[in-house]
């Protein structure tokens, strides 16, 4: 996997190029009906440009072919999207694309589409049981948190950070790994406290607010993407702390860029949304017509 930073009119954008991809060995359970097919994608979020962006890609692929697909956003809520995906097993889908909203909790779901004989293919945030699954298709998300660790390294090298997690993705959880790992390089950086901004800006906001209370050191903020990013963003702002508090980030979203190049976010791993819904659909479509699907 290759790493490459983009630098241009005084922003710093780290970006984690590549796609991981985990696919089975399975055969599909039947050979795809003639016709237009019907394809169904469940977003933890859709409020969010990364998987605005990821659908788009996916969507491309699958109108190529004159066929199909019924997005739908479970808002962060498991039981939404357990019952999203179950409707959309109801329609006949030919392949159901996955974004979970907790990597464990999803499988009752991923059983219910193994037993229909409908393949599952994850997006972005992989999932535990990854042997219910034809592919998991995603960012290197270990790599992006050490670029964030590495570009915050070099403007705040005696950090003293926060972090706002969202613990139930694995995307997320692979973040902060990452992050904790390149920071060990560096004992004179310090890891305060760790809190749920649950990946929103309205969850970001909140908690932010309440850790620069406890922890009046504070001097960096390292939310696990943008839009908690932003959340973190709009407390430091409220609280006139945004120049002496140093914000990296995760998603390399137009809004991020926007906020580098207005001095308030220092950089974000950027990844590539749009390429991981192409890649996934064409995976589907292999798979359909019985071709072999690589598993890396």
């Amino acid at each position: 996997m290759r790493t490459r930073y983009l630098r241009g009119i005084g922003l710093m954008v780290a970006l984690a190029s590549g796609l991981l991809l985990s696919c089975g060995d399975k055969e599909p359970a039947s050979q795809p009906a003639s016709g237009k097919k019907l394809f169904g994608v469940v977003f933890q979020t859709m409020n969010n440009p990364f998987f605005v962006d990821l659908n788009a890609g996916m969507l491309e692929v699958i109108q190529s072919h004159g066929d199909e697909l019924v997005t739908l956003d479970s808002q962060f809520n498991s039981l939404k999207q357990k019952n999203d995906i179950s409707d959309l097993i109801l329609k006949g889908v030919s392949a159901l694309f996955i974004n979970p909203v907790n990597w464990e909790g999803i499988k009752g779901s991923l059983l219910q589409a193994k037993e229909k004989g409908v393949p599952s293919i994850v997006v972005d945030a992989p999932v535990k049981d990854d042997e219910l699954v034809l592919c998991q298709v995603a960012s290197d998300n270990v790599e992006a948190g050490r670029l964030a660790a590495r570009a915050l390294q070099k403007v705040r090298p005696d950090a003293q950070i926060v972090i706002l997690h969202h613990s139930v993705n694995k995307a997320c959880i692979d973040r902060v790994e990452g992050f904790k790992e390149e920071l060990a390089k560096f004992p004179e950086m310090r890891i305060l406290d760790i809190q749920e901004g649950h990946g929103t800006t309205e969850g970001g906001r909140p908690v932010m607010r309440d850790l620069l209370g406890r922890f009046p050191e504070i001097n960096a903020v390292f939310p696990i993407n943008d839009p908690s990013a932003l959340g973190a963003i709009s407390a430091l702002e409220s609280a006139g702390k945004l120049k002496d508090v140093t914000v990296v980030s995760v998603d390399g979203s137009p809004e991020a860029i926007a906020a580098i190049k207005a001095g308030k976010l220092h950089s974000t791993s950027a990844q590539s949304p749009r390429e991981i819904g192409r890649v996934a659909a064409e995976k589907a479509y292999d798979f359909l017509a019985g071709k072999p699907v690589d598993k890396t």
